[in-house]
């Protein structure tokens, strides 16, 4: 065994409660979850209508600080249509981090778009906006009224920034590169509900932005996801968009475009309200694990914690490290010696450049997203971990 992962098992051992779970992240059911979903039960609203998806809504919207949330069946399905609403066209450009989970790159897909893919910085693991500020320069060009790539000749017709394991990107340089290049910008804020930068919520610093509600995520409505938006007519229209844009009417059945059958049911919802009333609880006892994972690592050699950004308030989705490791073969080895032990560690994903079906979409030069890839191990931070 490695002298690294060594010391990632002391840090483990000495963190996590013994006969705790060492699941990488599992949802927590101790509030009214049961009631919420047995009312539906007992009421036979438990599809798409009735008054806990409206109430989901609601409160998503109030917590994040928009206007409008829009409640759908998964985070792939909220980006998807999201995409679709900042007015992305078949054949067009989408910039993407390379450094992101697959749905990013594929939501862009659904749309008929091309991913475009650009280098992440060390700090945030987010969108490094020099590097994008850079790239586009040297790619861009202006013609026909609109910003192409120059070597692909297709519009470059948007910006997807993912806020990754829950620290935010650096909006606010980012959406000045976006806005020198006239590029509406959609956030990817899948795995940061409860995640802050100068006092903002992520997914409200474009024009949409898009949440997931996974079994895996810091609340859970078994499946789920959100668009988020501070456009009335946005928000209208992706309420259109994901109940098979049906016009409303008391018996007729008129569709007056193609849209998706992606509301989402009242029974997962309920769910929902009863995880939201937890919320704060859960982001507080993830804040003080992320604490206990900070102190520990802090004299640590060869291992460093990755922390919320400067100026950011991160709900810690997952707590993770960076080692000094000189091989996939070395990182690999650690992780299967620390799932052999009982902890449930992951890598970060497979840069999206190097999956078969995106080798061939464009990029930016990508040396940060590439050390990334090879050295964080993301750790164990269920909300359960920390007790009341």
């Amino acid at each position: 065994m490695s002298a690294v992962c060594s010391r990632l098992l002391s840090v483990l051992e000495a963190v996590l409660p013994r006969g705790g779970s060492r699941a990488l992240h599992e949802p927590e059911f101790a509030g009214n979850e049961w009631a919420y979903t047995k009312e539906c039960i007992d009421s036979g609203w438990v599809s798409s209508a009735g008054k806990f998806v409206d109430e989901f809504e609601s409160r998503l919207a109030q917590f994040t600080g928009t206007r409008h949330a829009v409640a759908v069946v998964n985070g792939t399905a909220a980006l998807q249509v999201a995409v679709s609403l900042a007015g992305v066209q078949c054949g067009e450009e989408v910039i993407v981090p390379a450094l992101t989970f697959v749905a990013t790159a594929n939501a862009v897909v659904h749309c008929g778009a091309i991913p475009h893919f650009v280098d992440s910085e060390e700090t945030s693991l987010g969108i490094d906006a020099d590097a994008l500020r850079s790239h586009l320069k040297h790619i861009a060009e202006r013609t026909g009224g609109c910003w192409r790539n120059r070597i692909t000749g297709r519009r470059l017709a948007a910006i997807v920034p993912m806020h990754a394991l829950g620290h935010p990107a650096d909006m606010p340089r980012i959406m000045e590169v976006a806005s020198a290049y006239a590029l509406p910008v959609i956030e990817d804020a899948a795995e940061s509900l409860g995640s802050t930068l100068g006092g903002q919520h992520t997914g409200t610093f474009g024009i949409v932005g898009t949440l997931s509600f996974n079994g895996n995520k810091i609340i859970t409505t078994g499946g789920g996801g959100a668009i988020l938006t501070a456009d009335a007519a946005l928000a209208r229209h992706a309420k259109h968009l994901t109940t098979t844009a049906k016009r409303p009417h008391a018996w007729e059945f008129f569709h007056d475009e193609v849209g998706f059958n992606y509301r989402l049911p009242n029974l997962n919802a309920a769910l929902g309200c009863a995880q939201l009333e937890r919320l704060p609880d859960m982001l507080a006892r993830k804040r003080r694990l992320a604490e206990c994972y900070r102190s520990s690592f802090a004299e640590t050699t060869g291992l460093a914690f990755i922390d919320e950004p400067p100026g950011t308030r991160s709900n810690f989705w997952l707590n993770a490290v960076r080692a000094e490791l000189a091989s996939t073969v070395e990182r690999d080895a650690i992780l299967g010696a620390l799932i052999a032990a009982g902890y449930q560690c992951r890598p970060l994903w497979t840069l999206m450049h190097r999956l078969p079906m995106y080798q061939h979409c464009p990029r930016a030069p990508l040396p940060i997203a590439e050390r990334l890839e090879l050295s964080v191990i993301k750790l164990p931070s269920s909300a359960s971990l920390i007790k009341h």
